[in-house]
């Protein structure tokens, strides 16, 4: 999934095991600018410096991943968390489709490079 939007805030990384990290951001997300949202995304591992070259203000282009989990408190009851985890971050004017490499493009076939049997006059005969 991608998303683009302004970044409104960025949080400082969080050690929460010795082996797991995370870092989290909030984007205003304005599908209608009348009525923004504000979606909280979160790195984890080494995602979390993906943020360092951006700034509050700026927009950028979030792919990120929708995760769900379930946990059951100790009463037994079952409480469901959601997660937005994004992976790539760029900034929102490198979002456009680059423009094909040159020389990995073939040539456009020249009038009169049709087969024969497109040109052929036996409107019967079937090429195959």
């Amino acid at each position: 999934m991608e998303v683009k939007g302004k970044v409104l805030e960025i949080f400082e990384v969080q050690q929460v095991s010795a082996s797991f990290k995370k870092r989290e951001f909030v984007l205003e997300y304005a599908d209608n600018p009348q009525y923004p949202e504000f979606v909280k995304f979160e790195l984890i591992q080494d995602k979390c410096d993906l943020l360092d070259s951006y700034q509050v203000g700026q927009e950028i282009n979030v792919s990120f991943n929708l995760k769900g989990r379930k946990w059951v408190d100790p009463k037994g009851e079952a409480k469901y968390f959601n997660s937005l985890q994004a992976w790539r971050i760029n900034p929102a004017e490198a979002a456009a489709s680059p423009a094909p490499a040159a020389g990995n493009t073939a040539p456009a076939p020249k009038a009169g490079d049709e087969p024969e049997w497109l040109n052929s006059d036996d409107s019967d005969d079937l090429p195959f």
